[in-house]
């Protein structure tokens, strides 16, 4: 049976090595949404973050941001909804952090009304933050203004670390406070709102749409996608993805930089 809807990571998964939508797989995904088949991005980026993937494919989907946390609607510039850390909860997982991982720098995603908010600085970082990509909207804070409102993600840094091991090591001490996942192995954690995932979000999406999981099928790459993977109908990992990723999977496809996401589309499309 066709899907109902394709759900997508975007790093690694939807975007080749040079972040590029190649013309074959932009060719595949639009042939299935002209078909009338939903299409919903899920990605660990904020908001702020969608507009060159959306420019890339032509058209603006639904965007599940913050690996769940977010759902933006993309076409009107609107935020749906947000999940938060709450201060007292951000304020237990920093000391967690700063104590558990020695040397780590910490930095929020915070959320306004649209992607762009002027009014909510989104990006806020403590001193010395060493960043895991190009981030030219950070605002330096002290870490008490960094701790002073609701975040949609926690990220805890230190360069040179393996985000596998610092994972690791933070799930022995963070239980209830919030979600631990990662999509870069460089020495990146991401903690999310406890009970919030990619899943749960694409879950949000498709409710009201009337789609089931079993009518879904999700591309991804990383641990962060891993809950999507296990509650789609159809999980598929790319060629080049994380082993849990792989292991969480009904198939794995080509790698992203072959259209490993393409050639899965053309089953059903073209």
């Amino acid at each position: 049976m066709l899907p109902a809807l394709i759900a997508t990571d975007v790093d690694g998964t939807l975007l080749d090595d040079d972040e590029r939508i190649t013309p074959r797989t932009r060719r595949a995904v639009r042939a299935a949404v002209a078909s009338g088949v939903q299409f919903v991005l899920a990605t660990g980026r904020p908001p702020r973050w969608v507009s060159p993937v959306v420019e890339a494919l032509g058209f603006a989907p639904m965007a599940v941001c913050a690996n769940g946390a977010v759902i933006y609607d993309s076409e009107n510039d609107r935020i749906i909804s947000a999940r938060t850390l709450s201060v007292d909860m951000l304020t237990e997982l920093a000391e967690i952090a700063t104590r558990v991982i020695p040397g780590a720098g910490l930095a929020v995603e915070r959320i306004g009304r649209t992607a762009h908010d002027s009014a909510t600085p989104q990006f806020v970082s403590s001193p010395g933050y060493e960043h895991a990509w190009l981030n030219p909207d950070n605002t330096e804070v002290s870490i008490e203004d960094l701790l002073s409102a609701p975040a949609v993600k926690l990220l805890i840094r230190k360069s040179g670390a393996r985000s596998s091991d610092m994972a690791a090591e933070l799930v022995k001490h963070i239980g209830i406070q919030g979600d631990i996942t990662y999509s870069t192995n460089n020495g990146l954690i991401e903690i999310n709102p406890l009970g919030t995932s990619k899943a749960t979000g694409v879950e949000e999406v498709a409710r009201p749409l009337e789609i089931t999981a079993e009518d879904v099928v999700a591309f991804g790459d990383m641990p962060n996608d891993v809950p999507m993977l296990r509650w789609a109908g159809h999980g598929v990992a790319m060629g080049n993805a994380h082993p849990d990723a792989v292991a969480a999977a009904n198939e794995v496809t080509a790698s992203n930089a072959e259209d490993g996401l393409a050639r899965v589309l053309e089953r059903w499309w073209l």
